[in-house]
């Protein structure tokens, strides 16, 4: 009831100003604790004053009003608007926020309001609370996670109806929102915020900041003249277990890892990597050719209807949160007609493997090398009928790597054919827009991948039609990047699987700790000092397991995000990833930095992002970045993002 009244107050209030004459044109909200306050508030305002209105306003408008207000409010809304406005008043909000509330309050608003209302509305509160917040939010929740409500208006919670939850922080719960600001003065909204302060230390993860100028002297300087590398994004591969943890949580605990790890309040992940038939984290070995016996030259057992079931779904449900992500592909063994014995694990145990997916040695008689490209061209036309277009494809994950899961064994002087006779020119005939990997090359304790990645772009012809190199494990190393750099010239050198962490062997869960998550932070800086211009996670989702099909050799490895008993869990490792990822776009140049363990990138649109991680205790730090000098807290044993637009 009370809301009720508040709507005719609102009603009459802004009758009375129009009545005077006021514009169409927005004012600053005045006084009030801003979007992002108490977890108690709607749209994560207090329940007083929200998204920077007066003291009993919300988003904004005049005294008593419900999320809009009169012509003289924030959001510009009509005077009978409640949850946003008419269609000529886009939003209105401070930096470029909704409302001008933070991110994560869009506050629903009519069904034809730029603002929508979309399911990521949510109410703050901690991580326990079932309202979540949106993946922006500091209590690492998730888009789906909102208190429901009407997109026509009339719920000032706004939204359409939301999930059943925010997701767990791995390392504790967290409060709620930030402090925010009223809106600003125009109809059209303002610019975002020219600073950017994120923190996130074990237990306090993804904390919003601020920063003061300073004159003191710079913990890190930014040197946004020295420019290296173009970045080209980050990644994470797409396997069956993690779609099947996905689907058997339901569609709320689906919905909220696609906006955590595409999102544009997530990690925003550019890339997808995608199997060729079944990784070690399928959920059965298969190819997409099979035969009981002899062999299929002309393809004629192809089929991706496995792939359907499981990979093709989850890389779609990623379409639909980042429409633009690009992908590439690998195979972790050939159709197993196109191998031969022994099959044995020779970089386990020498022992013989289950089945003939795992191991073995790729044929290198024309026919089969023939046939091996034109599976790879019909699976790369197949997913494009499937709506996903494969930019890159790898002839073999690790050629010298053979276990007990689908891997192959490819001798040098094979893979490089394969590339420079049959499988570019096969691409070509085909008129696809495709670029072959050198790679993926690992380190199996030798020399021999880095061998075949110095024997392809030492041809000529193979190396015209590889567009990349990947790199993973040790080869990611100053030493066999600085080789393969010097034969490379321009190409793209990305890390094509990052460490997963865990001990072989254990019984033990996954680990998934904030140990691992300072690893890969070493990970992803040295690769990115070394050169690289691309990073790809591995497992995004696993469950607390973390085992493979690896039916020898137990390996509990680490993910991003976990499923267990229908909830979903961030781990701490998943924050590293995003502290880089969300802020950093492709296209970006790797810029120098001095002082501190940091990284820093110039975006295309001009903004410096610098990250940072403190291995001391609490304490403050100043930053030298375009320009200006910068003064922050920051928590010990913390990362730390600020982007700032000069």
């Amino acid at each position: 009831m009370s809301r009720v009244r508040g709507s005719i107050t609102s009603v009459c209030l802004a009758l009375f100003v129009a009545a005077c004459g006021s514009g169409t044109g927005g004012s600053p909200g005045t006084g009030g604790s801003g979007s992002g306050g108490t977890s108690g508030g709607q749209n994560g305002g207090t329940t007083s004053s929200q998204n920077g209105g007066s003291t009993s306003s919300q988003n904004g408008g005049t005294s008593g009003s419900d999320n809009g207000g009169s012509t003289s409010s924030d959001n510009g809304g009509s005077t009978s608007s409640q949850n946003g406005g008419t269609t000529s008043s886009p939003s209105g909000g401070a930096g470029g926020k909704s409302n001008g509330g933070t991110t994560s309050t869009p506050n629903g608003g009519t069904t034809n309001n730029p603002q929508g209302g979309a399911s990521g509305s949510a109410n703050g509160g901690t991580t326990s609370i079932p309202s979540g917040g949106t993946s922006a939010n500091p209590n690492g929740g998730v888009a789906g996670g909102g208190s429901g409500g009407k997109a026509t208006g009339g719920n000032p919670a706004g939204g359409t109806n939301g999930g059943t939850g925010g997701v767990t922080s791995n390392g504790g719960s967290q409060a709620g929102g930030t402090q925010g600001s009223g809106g600003a003065s125009s109809a059209g909204g303002s610019a975002a915020p020219s600073t950017v302060l994120i923190t996130s230390a074990n237990g306090a993860f993804w904390k919003t900041g601020s920063a003061t100028d300073s004159t003191g002297n710079a913990t890190i300087t930014v040197n946004d003249t020295s420019v290296a590398q173009t970045w080209e994004g980050f990644g994470g591969a797409f396997n069956e277990k993690g779609w099947k943890y996905l689907t058997d949580a339901g569609q709320s605990v689906q919905d909220q890892a696609m906006q955590l790890l595409f999102g544009s309040d997530g990690c925003k992940f550019a890339w997808g990597r995608i199997p060729i038939g079944a990784s070690d984290y399928a959920l059965a070995r298969y190819t997409d050719d099979e035969v009981s016996s002899g062999t299929d030259a002309n393809m004629d057992h192809f089929s991706i209807d496995q792939d359907k079931k499981y990979l093709i779904p989850y890389i779609q449900a990623a379409q639909k949160v980042k429409s633009d992500i690009r992908f590439w592909g690998s195979p972790w063994t050939p159709p197993t007609w196109m191998k031969t014995g022994p099959f044995t694990a020779t970089t386990d145990d020498s022992g013989t493997t289950s089945s003939n997916f795992d191991s073995g040695n790729m044929k290198s008689d024309s026919a089969t090398l023939t046939a091996y490209a034109q599976y790879l061209v019909k699976w790369v036309q197949a997913f494009k009928d499937q709506g996903i277009n494969v930019e890159v494809v790898a002839p073999q994950n690790e050629p010298n790597y053979v276990l007990h899961y689908p891997s192959c064994h490819w001798d040098t002087s094979t893979f490089v054919t394969f590339v420079g006779t049959y499988l570019g020119p096969a691409i070509s005939k085909a008129g696809l827009s495709l670029k072959v990997m050198d790679g993926t090359l690992s380190n199996s304790g030798s020399t021999a991948d880095l061998d075949v990645g110095q024997k392809v772009l030492q041809d000529s012809t193979a190396k015209g039609y590889c567009g990349a190199i990947g790199v993973q494990w040790g080869m990611s190393d100053q030493g066999p990047v600085n080789t393969l750099k010097g034969l490379a010239g321009s190409m793209s050198i990305w890390l094509s699987e990052t460490k997963c962490g865990g001990t072989m062997g254990s019984t033990a869960p996954a680990p998934n700790d904030f140990s691992y998550a300072h690893d890969t932070w070493g990970y992803i800086t040295g690769a990115i000092k070394n050169g690289l211009t691309g990073y790809n996670a591995w497992n995004m989702v696993l469950d607390p397991g973390g085992l493979g099909i690896d039916d020898h050799r137990k390996w509990p490895q680490n993910a991003l995000l976990v499923v267990s008993s229908g909830a979903l869990t961030v781990t701490p490792v998943y924050y590293v990833y995003r502290h880089i990822s969300q802020f950093v776009d492709p296209g970006a140049k790797v810029v120098g930095t001095t002082g501190g363990d940091s990284i820093a990138f110039k975006n295309p649109d001009g903004s410096l992002v610098a990250v940072m991680y403190n291995s001391s205790g609490a304490g403050t730090y100043t930053v030298s970045i375009g320009g200006k000098k910068l003064q922050f807290a920051i928590p010990g044993s913390a990362w730390a993002t600020l982007k700032v637009k000069p």
